[in-house]
């Protein structure tokens, strides 16, 4: 009896392991921004309706992603956000119904995840960048800042919403 209770540990105990090997995407760094899984509620700062966000692992939890509904009808998007082995950082690859696309990078820094896009020119040549920061606050709510940077100084906010779970 003993040597069958020996024996069966010592199989869980492989099982185990051998799981925990497979998941290629359960490391620290992947899961860095799961603090953003869940069903939200998304409000701009007036306490208005921003829209719905969807926020789920896929891929044998190596993508997040994101499926936004906005309360203004007609406008939906989809991320794909996921840690980059090799570059050692996060990237998002957004898609919109509207043909919009944007592809974001960076890192999760204390209790926030900071991604942005490589500069590029605005239509009157001027340098610009756009960076998002998601926050998650002390009451679970997460924070979702983003910003266009122009000349690397003028600040414009395209979008600030809080997250709250359903």
């Amino acid at each position: 009896m003993k040597s069958i209770a020996i024996t069966l540990v010592l199989c869980l105990s492989v099982i185990v392991a051998n799981a925990q090997d497979q998941c290629k995407c359960c490391t620290e760094n992947h899961k860095a921004f799961d603090f953003w899984i869940g069903t939200w509620t998304v409000t701009n700062p007036d306490g208005s309706p921003a829209g719905k966000n969807v926020i789920d692992k896929i891929q044998d939890k190596c993508i997040l992603r994101e499926n936004w509904t906005s309360a203004k009808a007609g406008y939906t998007g989809t991320s794909n956000n996921f840690y980059n082995t090799t570059k050692k950082q996060w990237e998002q690859i957004w898609i919109d119904n509207q043909g919009g696309s944007l592809h974001l990078k960076g890192n999760r820094k204390g209790n926030q995840m900071i991604l942005q896009t490589d500069e590029a020119k605005n239509p009157k040549g001027q340098p610009f960048i756009h960076r998002v920061t998601w926050t998650v606050n002390e009451n679970g709510t997460v924070r979702q800042l983003w910003e266009t940077i122009t000349n690397g100084t003028e600040i414009a906010i395209a979008f600030d919403g809080l997250y709250k779970k359903e």
